[in-house]
């Protein structure tokens, strides 16, 4: 049996890691927009002129993806050769 080629190993966690920051950004964006922005808009509240929900789930939500995509992509992925590897007999 052919043993699976390490790239493949390497590729299959850092997809997953990549979903895992998709499916972050997607529950950030919704508990801020929806939990805050439920309210009617009378009663909202105003950060730099924009209402909370907006503001905290739009800008400090993609300022804390563009600093967590930063982070794992410095410390977490890895540079992986895609030349075939050549066996040598």
């Amino acid at each position: 049996m052919k043993q699976q080629d390490q790239r493949f190993r390497i590729a299959h966690k850092e997809a997953w890691i990549g979903c895992g920051l998709a499916a972050f950004n997607i529950v950030w964006w919704y508990g801020f927009a929806y939990t805050l922005g439920s309210k009617p808009p009378e009663e909202y509240t105003y950060i730099l002129g924009f209402p909370a929900w907006f503001f905290w789930s739009c800008i400090v939500g993609f300022l804390v993806m563009v600093i967590l995509v930063i982070l794992v992509v410095k410390f977490v992925l890895k540079e992986v050769p895609f030349d075939e590897e050549v066996e040598h007999e």
